[in-house]
């Protein structure tokens, strides 16, 4: 069985625990938690990293961040993981879902403004699949009616728009290091922050309140409990496995590219033939291969497909059930203007096994297998 995922794993995992249980420090903020801080500071240049215990946490520390209230109003696409949801509902704010675009599956940046109201405190675009939304038109209205941009760049790290990281280009980012992404410490995330305005209640925020960042630099002689907060901080285990893949993101990428354009190329004949779509990449941006999915006719011709993939042993998935058609999207959100692509196009989406490890000719069984399966549909 080809399975859908293999968590990433590089060989120098263990020697990195090993590592932090010998110094006697496996609590956050250990020199792992340290070096994979300052790596992402690096790669984005963004003022500040902060690793966090997942990515929904780390959209709950924006969402902290952003003094969202009970009664805002926060506009992002329904086609995303109920984490991008979850961080502002738990605010008591209502998340405003627009449609997408049927080419990139990411926000219609031309549907925003319309969705503006006075109570419209913040814009979460999600870059999916690691493709980045159209952030020149979402900073542009996020600058006309003063909101605050918080990016969901679960799958974007690595990833550009016309030269820019995501996740660095809005007020915060939002990272994901779960197993299902190509860098990963099982559960973990991290926190962008572009202003340092923000970075010291960011810290204190996500040390359960208090000002306990400061005593470690020797900035006060004892710490105390100074604002509300939680515990956000992962272990010094996770960012020591962490650690192991980020020094080798350059390869990691470059693995995970080649088995992106393998699938790309073998598929298109297909594509071409108007019998499935391919992922669109549009001119400024630049992806990191964290998936590759394919587009079929409809939703009933996608279930024949999964089912023909596993009865030849490959595990290939459909991807989110939209959050505005879910019980909790009902309750809690609302969608504005018409749905004329979220249903339609998450319906149609299956996303093929894609991790590190994956051989070229696993990859060349599966591009076979699916075109098989088109061959005796016709």
């Amino acid at each position: 069985m080809i399975v859908f995922n293999v968590p990433p794993y590089t060989g120098n995992e263990m020697n990195y625990m090993k590592e932090a249980v010998e110094a006697h420090k496996i609590c956050g903020d250990g020199q792992f938690t340290q070096k994979c801080n300052a790596w992402i500071e690096e790669k984005t240049g963004t003022k500040k990293a902060l690793l966090t215990t997942s990515c929904t946490h780390a959209t709950e520390l924006a969402a902290l961040l952003a003094d969202i209230k009970p009664g805002d109003e926060v506009i992002m696409p329904a086609y995303t993981f109920v984490s991008t949801a979850d961080a502002f509902v738990l605010r008591g704010a209502v998340p405003v879902f627009v449609d997408i675009r049927p080419d990139t599956m990411n926000i219609d940046e031309t549907l925003i403004e319309a969705a503006i109201t006075e109570k419209t405190k913040a814009i979460v675009p999600v870059h999916y699949a690691g493709v980045s939304c159209e952030m020149d038109t979402i900073m542009e209205i996020a600058k006309k009616y003063h909101l605050l941009v918080i990016e969901d760049a679960a799958q974007g790290i690595m990833s550009g728009y016309k030269g820019q990281p995501l996740g660095s280009i809005g007020d915060f980012g939002c990272y994901s290091f779960h197993e299902t992404k190509n860098f990963s410490m099982g559960e973990g995330g991290a926190l962008l922050i572009r202003d340092e305005k923000y970075v010291e209640d960011a810290e204190i925020f996500r040390e359960k309140g208090t000002n306990r960042s400061k005593f470690f630099r020797g900035q006060i002689d004892k710490y105390t409990w100074v604002n509300y907060g939680s515990s956000y901080l992962p272990s010094e285990l996770n960012a020591a496995y962490l650690w192991a893949q980020l020094e080798m993101a350059d390869e990691i990428t470059e693995a995970r590219m080649a088995i992106w354009n393998q699938y790309y190329q073998t598929l298109s004949p297909l594509a071409d033939a108007g019998k499935i779509e391919l992922p669109v990449i549009p001119n400024g941006c630049t992806h990191n291969a964290h998936m590759f999915y394919i587009k079929a006719r409809d939703l009933e011709e996608r279930t024949r497909l999964i089912q023909f993939l596993k009865e030849n042993d490959i595990l290939a998935v459909f991807h989110y059930i939209p959050l505005h058609t879910a019980p909790a999207g009902l309750k809690y959100g609302r969608f504005h203007g018409e749905d004329i692509y979220t249903t339609k196009e998450s319906e149609r989406l299956m996303r093929l096994p894609m991790y590190y490890t994956l051989q070229e000719e696993e990859v060349a069984y599966i591009c076979e297998k699916v075109m098989e399966f088109y061959e005796e549909s016709k």
